[in-house]
């Protein structure tokens, strides 16, 4: 391990989103962190605006290097296309049309799957020939649309590789993908990847391999008998639904027979809570009082073609997904020579002896700031944590380096599955699969993002 200890929990290799909230909530928290300072400073100095602290400039840059790549210096439409009941609701698409919309000779729009025709073969929008496309979603929803629209114009886009992301990366974007990197290939990977992937099996009656190299006869039984140490999610899935925690979840028993009868989970070692949570001050307004709390953390790494484009980090409850209500915490890199430990506690205890009025006050402005950016998501608004998460330039260094062994990581099981090694791991209807074929990824622009229960030295228990 490097300067900072913990595993990833799971890879987006398809439409992974979060690139623009962090951004929001920097430019919401260096106005907070100013109120803050201005009630009582808590001596500690830090930088809300390193660009890591800003994934979409990144992104952008990326979508617009690979427009003219193909078509040189001429104008062109980019488009943002996601679901027809998430266009009004889902701020970071509307935010990254916008964005792109702003740069001269390039028009960006936010759309639905089923706008756009064919014009003398060219995709077009409107009439207008399509350059390239960001898709919000991945093949199965893909393919659910299709057969309700006939998304041909879309499916020649694809084909003509115009989509960011790839269509071909879906076969890998499972979480079974786990299993492979812990399971007999994993001398083939870095050996940080390996280490920082918890052990995985694709649950369903068999023998397999544990943990702890120990024999398993029976992967139901083991489960039943260890389920306080393990983890249940679907293979696919997002926003955290369906996954349960041993520990948390505590009718194990129901949850796997679940599990079981719908088929398509993996299991995994479970990450110790205390390595991916912090204590955090925050306002209750029951009591009006300045309380502690101890919450789930999560990091987000948004990644590319031999760079990071920056982070996204999320707290609340298990699971820590917006989606399922969890909220964002701003994210500064820390400039006092003092550590990371340190410099929470002191912002933490600063905090907490404010009084109550001045804190609502300030909470209140945070929240006046929100509604402006229409900082929302699927469920409404999002909630954003008080005080930031504290990252040394150190951490961020060896987060590149990790970031960039999850992308050539990536490469590989891609590789894998095209040699065939991997069709026991992939359970993927035909139509969908050929979707994926349509369009190879093999290291070409995209955006992913691996989920990481990091600890940067301010969690509550160590490895």
């Amino acid at each position: 391990m490097t300067s900072f200890s913990g595993f990833h929990s799971e890879w987006n290799l398809g439409s992974p989103g979060g690139w623009d909230y962090q951004r929001t909530t920097q430019e919401i928290s260096k106005v907070v962190w100013e109120k803050l300072n201005q009630i009582s400073p808590p001596g500690v100095e830090l930088d809300f605006d390193h660009p890591m602290l800003y994934p979409v400039v990144g992104f952008t840059q990326m979508m617009l290097d690979a427009h003219r790549r193909r078509e040189g210096s001429n104008p062109g439409l980019i488009a943002v296309v996601a679901e027809e009941e998430t266009l009004a609701d889902v701020t970071e698409n509307i935010n990254f049309a916008n964005r792109l919309n702003q740069v001269d000779g390039i028009t960006g729009i936010l759309a639905a799957p089923h706008e756009f025709e064919l014009q003398n073969g060219c995709v077009c929008h409107q009439g207008r020939p399509v350059s390239l496309v960001f898709m919000d979603f991945n093949n199965d929803i893909f393919l659910k649309l299709h057969r309700k629209h006939n998304l041909a114009p879309l499916l020649q886009a694809i084909r003509e590789h115009r989509v960011l992301n790839p269509r071909g990366t879906e076969p890998i974007n499972i979480k079974s993908m786990f299993e492979v990197i812990t399971g007999p290939h994993g001398n083939k990977f870095h050996k940080e990847i390996v280490d920082r992937t918890p052990w995985t099996r694709r649950f369903f009656p068999r023998k397999t391999i544990g943990p702890k190299g120990e024999q398993i006869s029976d992967l139901i039984t083991w489960a039943r008998k260890n389920w306080d140490n393990l983890v249940l999610k679907p293979e696919r899935g997002y926003s955290g639904i369906g996954v349960s925690v041993g520990g948390v979840n505590k009718n194990g028993d129901v949850i796997i027979e679940n599990a079981l009868k719908k088929g398509g989970y993996i299991l995994q070692e479970k990450v110790a809570l205390g390595l991916w949570a912090e204590e955090m001050p925050e306002i209750d307004e029951d009591l009006q009082q300045v309380v502690l709390s101890k919450r789930q953390t999560d990091f987000r790494c948004l990644l590319g073609p031999d760079q990071v484009f920056g982070f996204l980090c999320r707290f609340g409850d298990v699971p820590t997904n917006v989606g399922s209500g969890g909220g964002v915490q701003p994210l500064a890199v820390l400039k006092s020579d003092i550590t990371v430990r340190e410099a929470v506690n002191r912002i933490n205890k600063t905090i907490l002896n404010m009084d109550y009025q001045n804190l609502a006050e300030v909470k209140q402005i945070q929240e006046t700031l929100a509604l402006k950016e229409r900082f929302t998501y699927l469920l409404g608004p999002i909630k954003i944590a008080l005080r930031p998460r504290i990252i040394t330039l150190q951490q961020l260094e060896d987060l590149k380096k990790y970031s960039s062994a999850v992308w050539s990581d990536s490469i590989l099981l891609e590789k894998m599955w095209l040699a065939g090694d991997l069709d026991e791991y992939i359970d993927i209807e035909p139509e969908e699969l050929e979707i994926a074929k349509l369009q190879p990824w093999q290291g070409s622009p995209a955006i992913f993002a691996a989920d990481g229960l990091f600890g940067f030295g301010a969690h509550l228990e160590e490895i």
